[in-house]
């Protein structure tokens, strides 16, 4: 696949996946084989589209209403980059926490290898600190900079 079908591809995950709530789609366009990096925290990977689907399960039925919106995309040979923003709000206990009603904004960055018109390898950098403090399971840490 040439780049820009992949970066249309990779658009289109989002879209679907995150925004649609298309469980099929992760079935359509993760590789059997596929590895991601990222979604959870502690280093732990997710494999496959069965593993990917739970993690998509757990964010969205917290966040029913997430909304993403991809800010920037580019690729070169297999890989291509997004940084993208979401806005949700917390209205499920998919966190293990009881639902808050508040209004929660993230911003990320993904990497994904894409092989045969499939996600090999993915890697993710989104800010799950700050949707923790936002829903309020966290403090708001007010770093302040020094003189």
């Amino acid at each position: 696949m040439s780049v820009d079908e992949n970066v249309a591809l990779m658009k289109r995950w989002f879209r679907e996946v995150w925004n649609e709530g298309r469980v099929e789609t992760v079935y359509e366009l993760l590789d059997p084989n596929a590895v991601a990096f990222g979604q959870t925290g502690g280093g732990e990977k997710t494999h496959g589209p069965k593993e990917f689907e739970g993690f998509m399960k757990t964010i969205r039925s917290a966040f029913p209403d997430i909304t993403t919106k991809v800010e920037d995309a580019f690729g070169a040979g297999d890989r291509v980059v997004l940084r993208w923003s979401a806005t949700m709000t917390h209205k499920g206990h998919g966190l293990g926490v009881p639902p808050t009603a508040k209004q929660v904004q993230v911003t990320g960055i993904t990497i994904a290898r894409i092989v045969d018109g499939k996600i090999l390898e993915g890697w993710d950098n989104w800010d799950k600190f700050g949707m923790l403090q936002q829903v309020g399971v966290l403090p708001d840490l007010q770093l302040k900079k020094s003189a």
